[in-house]
C-alpha cells in the first residue's frame, strides 16, 4: 500500500466526517448531541487510516463548531483515543463500543464544566447520542462494508 494512498484515505474521511458535522450542526454538538458523522466511527475496525481520518476530521469539526479550544482539544483525543480503540476490537458488534464509552465519558468531561450540568446527566446524553449514531448508524454502515468486502485494508481479520 502506497503512502500518497494512505493520506488520501485519511483526508477523505476526514473530509467526510467534517461536511457531515457542519451539514447536521445543529444537532452536532452541545451537551445534548447526536453527531451523525460519528457513524464513522466504525471504518477503524477495517482500515487503520481511519484513525488519522477521524482525528482530523474530529479537529476540523470541533474548529467550526464554536465550543472552543477545549472541545478541539478534548473532543479530538478522546476520537483518537476511541479510533485507536476500534481498530483493535476483534468482532465487528464490538467496534461500535470505545466511540460510546470513551466519548460519553470524555466529553461529557468538559461538556458539564462548559454548560454547567451534572456530569453524569451529561454522560447520558451524550451516551444516547453516541448510541444512536454508532449503533444505529455505523454498524450497518460497518456490516454492508464487511459483506460487500469494500474498503478492507487490515489483515488482522480472521
Amino acid at each position: 500500500m502506497s503512502k500518497p494512498y494512505y493520506l488520501v484515505r485519511i483526508a477523505l474521511i476526514a473530509a467526510i466526517y467534517t461536511t457531515i458535522n457542519i451539514i447536521f450542526a445543529p444537532i452536532s454538538y452541545g451537551p445534548v448531541q447526536i453527531r451523525v458523522a460519528e457513524a464513522l466511527s466504525v471504518l477503524p475496525f477495517i482500515d487503520p487510516a481511519a484513525i488519522g481520518g477521524l482525528f482530523l476530521g474530529c479537529i476540523l469539526a470541533n474548529l467550526w463548531g464554536g465550543l472552543g479550544i477545549t472541545d478541539v482539544v478534548g473532543g479530538s483525543l478522546s476520537t483518537l483515543l476511541a479510533a485507536v480503540l476500534t481498530y483493535k476490537m476483534k468482532k465487528p458488534i464490538l467496534a461500535p463500543c470505545p466511540p460510546v464509552i470513551v466519548n460519553s465519558l470524555g466529553i461529557s468531561l468538559y461538556l458539564h464544566i462548559l454548560f454547567k450540568l451534572p456530569y453524569w446527566l451529561t454522560v447520558s446524553y451524550i451516551f444516547l447520542g453516541q448510541l444512536i449514531s454508532c449503533y444505529l448508524f455505523g454498524y450497518p454502515l460497518l456490516l454492508v462494508l464487511l459483506k460487500r468486502e469494500i474498503w478492507i485494508y487490515t489483515d488482522k481479520r480472521e
